[in-house]
C-alpha cells in the first residue's frame, strides 16, 4: 500500500515537472508567429468593410473589427514583381532594380524570410512567387527561394481551377486538386496544425493569386451572387465601358468572396489552434486594378490612381486589445512593411532597409496622424507602355503625381474620393502643390532616385523588352530559349 502510494506520488511529481517544462518551453518562445496573407490585384476599396456596396466579404469584415486598418496603404509600384520585391527587401524598386515584372531578385538581397529565419523562425511559402525570373512554370530550387524552407509554390499562374505548383524539392509539376484559394489555404492550415506546438515560431507567406483576372473562371456559386445588372458602379466609370466593367466585376467580386471564405478558414484555424493571441496576421494585396475607372479598361494597373495604387492592409497582433477595429489614415507604402514587422517582433532592422518602421503607429493607432508615402511607375510596360513614368506622394488627404515633364495630377481625396477633379496648377492649391513637390523631391533624394524616363532605367539596368509585347520575355523559357534578366547579370 505504502509502495503504491509512493509510486503514485512520484508519477504525479514527474508529470507535473514535465507539464511545467512544457509551459516553460512555450514561454521561452517569446516571438510571435507571423501569417502574411498576400492577395493579387485586390483593390483597397473592394471590400465590405471598405464601403464597397456590392462585394460580400464577411470574414474580412469581421477581421477588420479585430485589426488595425491602414485605409491609405499603397503599393509602391502597383504591379506584381516590383511590389513583391519591395515587400521582401524593404527597399524601393529604383534601389533594387526590381521595377518591372519577370525579373530575378538577386540572391545577394537580404529578404524577409532570411531575416526571420536568422531570428529562429520556421519559414513557409504558398502560391504565386513572381520573383524568380526564370520563366513562369520553371522549378525554383531551394537556393532561389530567398529563405523559405517549406515551399508549395510556382512563379506565376492564374489557372485557378487547375493551378500548378511545386511541392518542396520535388521537381515534378503538380496541380492543386481544387480551386486554388481553397487548396492553398487547406495546406497552410495543415502547416499551422503541424507547427502549433513547436518551440520555434513560424513565418508564413500565403500568396493567393485571386481576384486577379481571368474573372470568368470564378466558381459558379459565387458568380451567381453578383447579377451584372445589380452592380453599382462608381461615377468615374464612363458609360461606354459599363457593359464590360459589369461583366468583369461579376467574376472579380466572385473571386473576392470565394477568397474571403478561404481566408476565413485560415483565421478560424488560428483560433481553433489557440494561436491567434501569439500571432501577427496581415491581410493585404500587391496592387489594385483600374476596372474602367477614368476610362481605363479592366485589368490595367501600374497607374497612380487609387484604383490601382491603393491596397487593403489589415494587421492584427498579440495584445491588440482596445486597438482592435481602429483606423490609421496615414499612408503606408510597401517598403514600410518589413521594418514594421521587424519592429513588432523586436528583430534588428538591416541598415540598408529604406522603409520606415511603423510599429509604434501600429501599436498606438491614431486616425489623425499623417505622413507622406512614396509610389512610382519607373518603366511602364506591357499594356501601360504608352504611359509616362511617374513618382507619386500620397498623404491622408492628397495624391500628387509627377512625370519627368512636371506635375501631372493633384487630387484632394477627402473632397473628391473618386479623383475626378485634377487640381494641379490651380492657383488656390499652389501652396499645397509646392509642399507636396518638396516632399517628393526630398524622398527621392533620400533613396538616390534620379527620376529619369523609362529608357533611362532600362539602359541603367541593362534590361531589354520584347519588341512586340513591350515587356520582359518570360514565355521563351517554355521553349528552352529564355534569358534571365536581373539587377545582377549572369544570375
Amino acid at each position: 500500500m505504502k509502495r503504491t502510494l509512493l509510486l503514485t506520488t512520484l508519477f504525479i511529481s514527474l508529470f507535473s515537472c514535465k507539464q511545467d517544462e512544457k509551459k516553460e518551453t512555450k514561454k521561452a518562445n517569446t516571438k510571435p508567429n507571423i501569417v502574411y496573407i498576400l492577395t493579387d490585384q485586390w483593390r483597397g476599396d473592394a471590400l465590405g468593410y471598405a464601403g464597397d456596396p456590392n462585394v460580400k466579404t464577411p470574414n474580412l469584415d469581421q477581421f477588420a473589427k479585430e485589426s488595425v486598418n491602414f485605409t491609405n496603404a499603397i503599393s509602391v509600384a502597383p504591379v506584381c514583381t516590383p511590389h513583391r520585391a519591395a515587400l521582401l527587401t524593404g527597399k524601393f524598386p529604383t534601389t533594387t532594380g526590381m521595377f518591372v515584372n519577370d525579373l530575378y531578385l538577386p540572391k545577394e538581397e537580404v529578404t524577409m524570410a532570411e531575416i526571420f529565419k536568422g531570428a529562429g523562425y520556421k519559414t513557409g511559402f504558398w502560391g504565386k512567387w513572381h520573383l524568380d525570373g526564370h520563366g513562369r512554370s520553371t522549378y525554383i530550387p531551394g537556393e532561389r527561394r530567398q529563405g523559405f524552407e517549406y515551399w508549395k509554390g510556382l512563379e506565376c499562374s492564374h489557372a485557378y481551377n487547375k493551378m500548378p505548383y511545386y511541392d518542396n524539392n520535388d521537381t515534378i509539376l503538380r496541380y492543386w486538386p481544387e480551386y486554388s484559394p481553397f487548396a492553398i489555404t487547406k495546406d497552410a492550415n495543415q502547416y499551422m496544425a503541424d507547427n502549433a506546438n513547436s518551440e520555434q515560431p513560424f513565418f508564413m507567406l500565403v500568396s493567393i493569386a485571386t481576384p486577379h483576372y481571368p474573372h470568368n473562371s470564378a466558381p459558379k456559386k459565387y458568380k451567381e451572387m453578383y447579377p451584372q445588372d445589380s452592380l453599382v458602379l462608381p461615377p468615374n466609370v464612363p458609360k461606354s465601358l459599363e457593359p464590360r466593367v459589369r461583366k468583369e466585376l461579376q467574376g472579380y467580386y466572385a473571386h473576392a468572396t470565394a477568397t474571403d471564405e478561404a481566408i476565413g478558414d485560415m483565421l478560424n484555424q488560428l483560433k481553433e489552434l489557440d494561436l491567434l493571441e501569439n500571432t501577427i496576421v496581415v491581410f493585404s494585396a500587391d496592387h489594385g486594378e483600374m476596372m474602367g475607372a477614368h476610362g481605363v479598361r479592366p485589368f490595367v494597373k501600374q497607374l497612380a490612381w487609387d484604383e490601382a495604387l491603393r491596397v487593403p492592409f489589415l494587421i492584427r497582433y498579440p495584445q491588440i486589445d482596445a486597438n482592435a477595429g481602429t483606423v490609421v489614415n496615414a499612408p503606408l507604402t510597401t517598403p514600410d512593411i518589413l521594418p514594421s514587422l521587424l519592429g513588432l517582433t523586436d528583430i534588428q532592422i538591416p541598415k540598408d532597409v529604406e522603409g520606415e518602421n511603423l510599429a509604434n503607429l501600429i501599436k498606438n493607432p491614431n486616425p489623425d496622424v499623417d505622413r507622406a508615402a512614396l509610389a512610382m511607375g519607373v518603366a511602364p510596360f506591357g499594356a501601360n507602355v504608352k504611359d509616362p513614368a511617374y513618382r507619386a506622394i500620397k498623404t491622408k488627404q492628397y495624391t500628387y503625381v509627377k512625370t519627368p515633364e512636371g506635375a501631372s495630377h493633384l487630387f484632394d481625396n477627402l473632397d473628391d474620393p473618386f479623383q475626378m477633379q485634377n487640381l494641379v496648377h490651380k492657383k488656390e492649391y499652389a501652396e499645397v502643390q509646392q509642399k507636396l513637390d518638396d516632399e517628393l523631391v526630398n524622398q527621392l533624394n533620400e533613396i538616390g532616385d534620379e527620376f529619369g524616363d523609362r529608357d533611362y532605367y532600362l539602359k541603367k539596368w541593362n534590361y531589354i523588352f520584347d519588341e512586340k509585347r513591350k515587356a520582359i520575355d518570360w514565355w521563351s523559357f517554355d521553349e528552352g530559349k529564355g534569358v534571365v534578366q536581373s539587377p545582377k547579370p549572369g544570375q
